[in-house]
């Protein structure tokens, strides 16, 4: 069971497989795996004291973050993640950043991004749709329309209290669609990356 792996220079963590969105371009849809890491299907929700366990074997000083990104939305589990995040911070100064789709509002019926202030140094909410619309077909959230909406109002909660907050795209939507996502993105004064389909 694969809790913690390495990508270059960051150490990821699965902490979940737990997820409330379908995209139609997961690629945990496609392969068992990223990076050249094990199967990332998890047995059953890894404990604190099994992710505790599994740190050990890893040199934090070997990596430039760590980051909460495995088969599922780490935010699920945000509970265990600012506790596990708190932990790691105690080993050893590190960024850390979650991947998130940005929906933890709604997933625990409360504002949440203040929770993750002052142990989360970075976010990377997936946009990918220049509105509500298109997320809802692209993205196919269990929360349905309202989900877009709940998204941009958690990265302008993040943006309150954490150092970095960045939107992502995927290249699978089309080019007027990352054009106007990149416009919303800078009405809201957030960075925006597109990211290559395994890359």
């Amino acid at each position: 069971m694969t809790l913690l792996y390495p990508i270059g220079k960051s150490l990821y963590v699965n902490i979940t497989n737990l997820c409330c969105c379908k995209c139609v371009f997961c690629v945990r849809d496609i392969t068992d795996s990223v990076g050249g890491s094990d199967s990332l299907w998890l047995d059953h929700e890894p404990t604190i004291d099994e992710l505790k366990a599994e740190l050990e074997k890893f040199d934090l000083d070997d990596y430039e973050e760590v980051v909460f990104c495995g088969y599922g939305e780490p935010l699920m589990r945000i509970n265990e993640v600012v506790e596990f995040a708190t932990y790691i911070k105690s080993k050893k100064d590190i960024k850390i950043r979650i991947n998130t789709n940005g929906l933890a509002d709604l997933i625990h019926k409360k504002k949440t991004a203040v929770m993750l202030k002052d142990v989360i140094d970075a976010v990377s909410i997936s946009l990918n749709a220049p509105n509500k619309e298109v997320y809802l077909e692209v993205a196919r959230p269990a929360f349905g329309i309202k989900s877009f909406d709940a998204m941009l109002s958690f990265a302008k909660d993040c943006k309150t209290c954490l150092k970095e907050v960045c939107f992502s795209v995927v290249d699978e939507i089309s080019e007027e669609e990352i054009i106007k996502s990149q416009e919303l993105a800078d009405s809201l004064g957030i960075p925006l990356r597109v990211r290559v389909k395994n890359g």
